[in-house]
């Protein structure tokens, strides 16, 4: 519920208080003795979701932004009449617990920083996300998102479009590709800097790195990640949920793969880059898509209807671009996506010809098998066969001290190789098990099966 206090302009007193009547609405009179052009101050308590419709009213009825108009929480109201007045605007939906256009539009305003301290707080979570990618450390990368201001602009934008106030929606984009494209520079410098000074292990591999692998090859399932984040984020906004929390899952959707993308940079691996780089921004037009979506949805528009033609044809314009650009991107992720499932056949199914080729040696069994891909290049190319990405197959063998077996070794190679667009290495190690001392041989494509 909302307390509101109005000061009347002199000659408005009497629709104003006409106005509160016919809506059942209970107030307070107070004379103005300032000798300004004030004639009154009405105050008077309203559930929640009625502020918007009443203060729409009481500006059709005179009352412009000259006047001052002040709305505060309130904890409790004991009134039987007011009572009636929340029977009256209760419903069973989310409208109940939503706030008003104006109270919308003043905490998003509040939510956003100024530029300075935004960007700033903006770079710190990079660093420190950097920091907890390189460390594998999942507890870190949190505490990126924590402190990332992302939510106020990533929202700004959306309400901007859908009330059409155009400085708010520019303010918001300007505010959110600067951060993001800052932080993709300040993570890749962060990350330079530990090689220079020795801070991570000489050809260190960061692509076996659990928390970067997932975010330098993205696939197309984290798109939902995006969408529910922006959703969320309006929910939460107008019906007075915890924003913190849905902030930090806005971050999580856009401050880990920055900082992944200026990793990749540091470390010359450009492919790399360019799959968090679009994932970092299809995130990004995700939260405004559906954050747009979700005001739209639950009826926020503007206050002149003269203005609603206008804020119709921004939101359907800004859609149809959010839309168009994210679907291009999509595009990307969706070749990893595919890509990974054609690898992760490959891996299958050469899990089945090596169990198969030792199923005729009681003595020996099927250890580990890896199927190892190059780094560079894109996931895909021309002929949409991930398989030439192979770079090798790694096979690890089980069983006693003489189990070395050339023409085993010959079968895997010829079987793996009938699975592949081009001939691939496949790698066989003979690990000695039972109990004894591990000894290891290892026999490549190269090497000559009679030694």
């Amino acid at each position: 519920m909302r307390h509101i206090q109005v000061t009347v302009p002199i000659g408005k007193r009497e629709t104003v208080l006409d106005l509160l009547d016919d809506e059942g609405i209970d107030y307070v009179v107070t004379e103005e003795s300032s000798n300004r052009e004030y004639d009154a101050i009405v105050t008077f308590p309203v559930p929640t979701n009625a502020v918007e419709p009443v203060l729409d009213s009481l500006q059709d009825a005179g009352l412009d932004e000259q006047s001052y108009t002040v709305v505060v929480d309130a904890e409790t109201v004991i009134s039987r009449k007011f009572e009636q007045l929340q029977d009256e605007h209760a419903t069973e939906s989310v409208e109940e617990e939503q706030i008003s256009r104006q109270e919308l539009l003043t905490r998003a305003d509040e939510l956003t920083p100024t530029f300075s301290v935004f960007f700033a707080m903006t770079l710190i979570s990079a660093i420190v996300a950097t920091v907890g990618l390189m460390l594998d450390s999942p507890a870190v990368v949190v505490g990126s998102m924590v402190i990332a201001p992302l939510i106020g602009p990533a929202l700004s934008a959306s309400i901007g479009t859908v009330v059409n106030d155009r400085e708010m929606f520019m303010t918001g984009l300007r505010y959110q590709f600067t951060g993001v494209f800052g932080g993709i520079v300040v993570a890749a410098i962060v990350a330079w800097m530990f090689q220079a000074l020795f801070l991570v292990p000489p050809g260190a591999e960061i692509t076996q790195i659990d928390e970067i692998a997932e975010r330098i090859a993205p696939e197309l399932l984290l798109l939902p990640v995006a969408l529910g984040a922006g959703a969320a984020g309006i929910l939460s906004l107008a019906t007075g949920f915890s924003i913190a929390i849905v902030g930090v899952m806005i971050a999580a959707a856009l401050v880990p793969p920055m900082a992944a993308a200026g990793i990749a940079l540091a470390y010359g691996l450009p492919v790399a880059a360019l799959g968090s780089t679009v994932l970092v921004l299809i995130n990004l037009l995700g939260v405004n898509l559906a954050g747009l979506l979700t005001l739209r949805y639950m009826g926020y528009r503007p206050n002149s209807w003269f203005e609603v033609s206008t804020a119709n044809r921004q939101f359907f314009k800004q859609a149809a671009v959010f839309v168009g650009v994210i679907l291009l991107l999509s595009l990307f992720l969706t070749g990893v996506t595919y890509s990974s499932y054609q690898v992760s056949e490959f891996e299958g199914t050469a899990n089945e010809e090596a169990e198969a080729a030792l199923a005729e040696y009681d003595d020996l069994s099927l250890l580990e098998l890896e199927v190892v891909v190059r780094e560079e290049g894109l996931p895909l190319d021309s002929s949409l066969d991930a398989t030439q990405q192979i770079d090798s197959v790694v096979i690890e063998i089980g069983g006693p001290p003489d189990g070395y077996d050339a023409e085993l070794v010959a079968t895997l190679e010829e079987r793996i190789d009938d699975h592949t667009a081009t001939d691939t290495e496949t790698q066989v190690r003979f690990v000695t098990v039972g109990g004894a001392d591990i000894e290891g041989q290892t026999a490549t494509d190269e090497d000559d099966p009679s030694v």
